[in-house]
């Protein structure tokens, strides 16, 4: 199985990558958060033999054109080893942080992807660049802004989904799903993947011809032996409306309200509190390397044979290696 895992910021993205590389990781990912997506994958690749990927580049504030010139910069630093991954984010975070709009996500997603597609087609054959959609137009691309080194093609467009319109939606028009980490093996397997394959069926593709790529938060024992840090970002992430279908799955959908009251309250150092083990161990693989191991091959099993696991904090090369031996065995 290859493991990517998380970095976390620009400052030692270099030193990071490398001694995540030697511990056995096969890519590494940024997402949105307190630093840029791209600034870590750009320093990054100048280590060399990684996959990288935007897990995920919030999409609707950014420009196509922006995310286009990002990802074929990136595909061409790693030797075509790159994944462009994007995600809507919450309505909330969309208009109030960002100030985008996020009308109509899965309609706008959907051509958002298909004039990134149009402007890679451009870039590619030289013809003329002529998108115009209900958010997007692109009707202009001049020889001196087409990027003139095009060795591996344009990268693969990987969307970061959970809910079940989004879900199948990404296998009908996108080359990967990214699981979304707030998840479990009953929601993968009984609700994320009977999507996908509506979605696949409605494009005439097989689950072959698509991947899927779960992201699963991980806690090792030995880095944080009561887990709390695990519980608080698993608080997090079940404040918002959009992660409820999750506890449902499991007849814990009242956990949701509670912890957005909190959430609106600012007691966020009290929501770790409301994560009981159950919900922890069912959501997260805790515990040692090999408990982790044995976790991710039970959830992903028959699904897919690529996970990226997610800290709330940097991993030690020592536990992902350790992880990463385990799964191989």
């Amino acid at each position: 199985m290859k493991v990517s895992t998380a970095l976390f910021g620009p400052t030692d993205a270099i030193e990071r990558a490398a001694a995540l590389r030697d511990a056995g990781a096969g890519g590494l990912f940024t997402f949105e958060g307190p630093h840029d997506v791209f600034a870590p994958l750009t320093l990054a690749s100048t280590v060399g033999g990684l996959d990288l990927m935007t897990n995920v580049a919030i999409a609707f504030p950014r420009n196509p054109i922006h995310l286009a010139h990002q990802a074929m910069d990136h595909q061409l630093l790693s030797d075509g080893r790159f994944v462009l991954g994007l995600g809507t984010q919450i309505r909330t975070q969309i208009e109030k942080r960002f100030g985008a709009d996020f009308d109509r996500p899965v309609a706008r997603m959907t051509e958002l992807v298909a004039a990134l597609r149009a402007i890679f087609e451009a870039w590619t054959t030289g013809e003329r660049l002529a998108f115009r959609g209900d958010f997007y137009r692109h009707t202009l691309m001049t020889p001196n802004f087409t990027p003139k080194s095009l060795p591996y093609g344009p990268p693969p467009i990987y969307l970061g989904a959970l809910g079940p319109r989004l879900t199948r939606a990404t296998a009908e028009i996108a080359d990967g799903l990214l699981v979304m980490p707030f998840g479990s093996k009953r929601y993968l397997h009984d609700v994320t993947m009977a999507k996908v394959d509506e979605g696949l069926a409605a494009s005439g593709r097989t689950r072959a011809d698509f991947a899927v790529v779960p992201e699963i938060i991980v806690s090792v024992i030995e880095e944080d032996p009561s887990h709390a840090s695990a519980r608080q970002l698993l608080a997090f992430y079940g404040s918002t409306p959009a992660y409820r279908p999750v506890l449902e799955a499991h007849g814990w959908g009242d956990l949701q309200p509670e912890l957005h009251a909190l959430s609106k309250q600012g007691r966020w150092q009290e929501m770790g509190g409301l994560i009981d083990d159950d919900v922890l161990h069912t959501i997260a693989a805790c515990g040692t390397p090999q408990e982790i191991a044995a976790h991710i091959r039970d959830r992903v099993d028959g699904v897919s044979d690529r996970v990226c696991v997610y800290q709330p904090a940097p991993i030690r090369p020592e536990s992902l290696a350790g992880i990463v031996d385990a799964l191989r065995t």
